[in-house]
C-alpha cells in the first residue's frame, strides 16, 4: 500500500511525485489518465501547433456562451503524462508580485504571499542565462532564453515605437514593457515537468508510475480519504493510499473528480444520484480564464515560419534540428510578448499580449490567403468574470459541463477592446511596414469600439489558463485550506491550479509548478528558507 496516491500526472503532479519520493522512507504512486509523453511532437517546441487538439487532449468543448452569441468553444486540456506542461506553448512567466500578495491580504490565503512563494519558483528553476534575486539555478525545470525569428524582434521594435518601454526579464522587478518571453525548454528540446522533475525520479523504488488509469472516484471512509477506485478489466478496483490521496488533475479534471466522489454542492450532487459525502458548495465554482483574441495579419512575402509549411523547407529545417540541435524547431512560436495597460488606474498591467511569427498556428485559428502570415493575440489578464464547471452525468467518463462565462462582466469586454485597439497601435508602426501587406483579421472594416466589442464576442477563446474550481482560502465557498486539505474530508488535498483563488497575470503553468512545489512541502511538513535558496 503506497503512503500517496497522486491522482494526475499533469504540471503540479509531476512535482509532487519527484519531490514526495525524495523520502526513501515513503513510497507513491502517481496516477494518469492519458499515456507517456513519447509523442515526438511534445519534445520539438515548434511541435505545440500539432498540441492544441487531437488525442492527448481531453477533447473538451465549452457550453454554448450567452455572452458570445451561443458559441461554444474547443477547451485544451492535456490528457498525456506532464499534462499542460506537456501540450502548451512554453512561455514561462509568473505573474505579478501583486497577485500573489492579494491571495494572503484579499483571499486570507497566509503563506501564499509573493515572498512566500518566490523561494519555490527559485527552487524550480534552471534559467540558462539570468540569475539573482528573481531566478533559480539548478532546479529541475530547464527556462531558456531564446534567440527569436526576425519578426518576433520587429515585434520588439515596433512596440518600443508605439510607447511600449524594452523589458529584458518579465519575471524581474517589473512586468510593464515588451520583450521576449522566457521558454520551459532546455537544450533545444521542451522541458515539461515530466521531462525535468519526473523522469529523473523513476528509478526510485518508493516510486510507481501507471499512465492510461481513470480514476472514477474517491474512496472516502469516515470523513476520511482511503484510497480511489478505478475500473479494471470491466470491474471496479480500489487503490488504498497509507496517509493521504492528493489531487492533481487540473482545474477541471480535479473538481469534477470530487463531484464525482460525492464532494460539492449538495443539491446539484443529488440531483445526480450521487450519495453527498461532504457539502462544499465551491466546489467547480470560481472558474477563471483568460479569453483570447487574435488578430491576423498577411505578409508581403515569405518572412513568417508559415513558409516552413511547404515540404522543403520542412525536410531543410528537421535536417538542422537532427544534426545541429537548432534552427526553427528549437523555436515554441510565441516567442515575443509584452504587458501594458487597458485601464490606467490599475496598479500593474492589465493585457498581455503574445506575437507568433506565423498564422493559423493554433487549433481553430485560420491562416492567410497569401500563405505568409503572422498573429498578435490578446487578454485582459485580470477578468472579473467567473464560470463554473459541473457534471453533466454521474458517469465517470461523461465530460463535464463547462461554462467559462467570458464577458459576463461589461469591464473584461472593455479591457479586451482596449487589447485589440494597443495590438493595432503596434502593428501599425513604421517597423513592421516592410512585412505587412494588411491586417486580414478582422480587416480594415471594423473599427468603432461597438465594433471590436462585437469581434471579440464573436473570436474570443480560451488562453488556456484555467484555474480557480477548488478555491483555496477560507469562507463558505472555498474548498481547500492554506495547506491544501480538503475542508471537511481528512488525508485529501487538491495541488494544482485549481486552488488559486484569483487568476494570476499572466501565463499559468510557472505558477502551476511552484504550486506543486509548495504543496510538496506542505505535505512533508517543510518550510523553505528565503536564506535556503539565496
Amino acid at each position: 500500500m503506497p503512503d500517496y496516491i497522486i491522482v494526475g500526472g499533469g504540471s503540479a503532479g509531476c512535482v509532487m511525485a519527484a519531490r514526495l519520493s525524495e523520502d526513501p522512507d515513503v513510497s507513491v504512486l502517481l496516477l494518469e489518465a492519458g499515456p507517456r509523453d513519447t509523442d515526438a511532437y511534445i519534445h520539438m517546441p515548434v511541435g505545440f501547433f500539432k498540441m492544441t487538439g487531437g488525442p492527448l487532449t481531453w477533447g473538451f468543448e465549452t457550453a454554448p456562451g450567452k455572452t458570445i452569441g451561443g458559441r461554444t468553444m474547443i477547451y485544451p486540456q492535456g490528457r498525456v503524462l506532464g499534462g499542460g506542461s506537456s501540450i502548451n506553448a512554453q512561455v514561462f512567466t509568473r505573474g505579478c508580485p501583486e497577485d500573489y500578495d492579494a491571495w494572503a491580504k484579499e483571499e486570507g490565503c497566509t503563506g501564499w504571499s509573493f515572498e512566500d512563494v518566490l523561494p519555490y519558483f527559485r527552487r524550480s528553476e534552471d534559467n540558462d542565462t539570468l540569475s539573482g534575486p528573481y531566478h533559480g539555478n539548478g532546479g529541475p525545470l530547464g527556462v531558456t532564453s531564446s534567440s527569436p525569428h526576425l519578426l518576433s524582434r520587429i515585434f520588439v521594435q515596433a512596440a518600443q515605437q508605439a510607447g511600449l518601454p524594452y523589458n529584458p526579464d518579465f519575471n524581474g522587478p517589473s512586468q510593464a514593457g515588451v520583450g521576449v518571453y522566457q521558454t520551459t525548454t532546455r537544450g533545444g528540446r521542451r522541458c515539461s515537468t515530466a521531462t525535468g522533475y519526473l523522469k529523473p525520479a523513476l528509478g526510485r523504488p518508493n516510486l510507481t508510475l501507471r499512465t492510461g488509469v481513470l480514476i472514477t472516484r474517491i474512496v472516502v471512509e469516515k470523513d476520511r480519504a482511503v484510497g480511489v477506485e478505478l475500473v479494471e478489466n470491466g470491474r471496479p478496483k480500489t487503490l488504498r493510499a497509507e496517509r493521504e490521496v492528493i489531487v492533481s488533475a487540473g482545474a477541471i479534471g480535479s473538481p469534477k473528480l470530487l463531484m464525482l466522489s460525492g464532494i460539492g454542492q449538495a443539491a446539484h450532487l443529488s440531483a445526480l444520484g450521487i450519495p453527498v459525502i461532504a457539502d462544499l458548495p465551491g466546489v467547480g465554482q470560481n472558474l477563471q480564464d483568460h479569453t483570447n483574441v487574435d488578430l491576423v495579419y498577411e505578409l508581403t512575402g515569405p518572412y513568417s515560419y508559415d513558409k516552413y509549411k511547404k515540404l522543403g523547407w520542412k525536410l531543410m529545417a528537421g535536417l538542422e534540428y537532427k544534426i545541429f540541435n537548432k534552427g526553427p524547431v528549437t523555436s515554441n512560436i510565441v516567442e515575443a510578448g509584452a504587458f501594458w495597460w487597458g485601464d490606467r488606474s490599475e496598479a500593474t498591467p492589465d493585457l498581455q499580449f503574445h506575437f507568433l511569427p506565423g498564422a493559423g498556428v493554433e487549433e481553430g485559428i485560420g491562416g492567410v490567403p497569401g500563405g505568409n502570415g503572422c498573429t498578435l493575440n490578446s487578454y485582459h489578464t485580470r477578468p472579473r468574470s467567473r464560470g463554473t464547471v459541473t457534471l453533466r452525468s454521474a458517469d465517470p467518463a461523461a465530460a463535464p459541463i463547462i461554462d467559462p462565462n467570458c464577458f459576463d462582466d461589461p469591464y473584461d469586454l472593455e479591457r479586451t477592446v482596449d487589447g485589440i485597439i494597443t495590438s493595432r497601435e503596434i502593428m501599425s508602426q513604421a517597423a513592421f511596414k516592410p512585412y505587412i501587406a494588411r491586417e486580414h483579421i478582422p480587416g480594415s472594416g471594423v473599427g468603432s469600439r461597438a465594433e471590436l466589442a462585437a469581434f471579440a464576442r464573436q473570436a474570443a477563446r480560451t488562453a488556456y489558463h484555467p484555474v480557480g474550481t477548488c478555491r483555496m482560502g477560507t469562507g463558505p465557498d472555498a474548498v481547500v485550506d492554506t495547506q491544501l486539505r480538503v475542508h471537511s474530508i481528512d488525508g485529501l488535498r487538491v495541488c494544482d491550479s485549481s486552488i488559486m483563488p484569483r487568476l494570476i497575470s499572466s501565463n499559468t503553468n510557472a505558477a502551476a509548478v511552484m504550486i506543486g512545489e509548495k504543496a510538496s512541502d506542505l505535505v512533508r511538513g517543510n518550510r523553505v528558507a528565503l536564506a535556503a535558496t539565496a
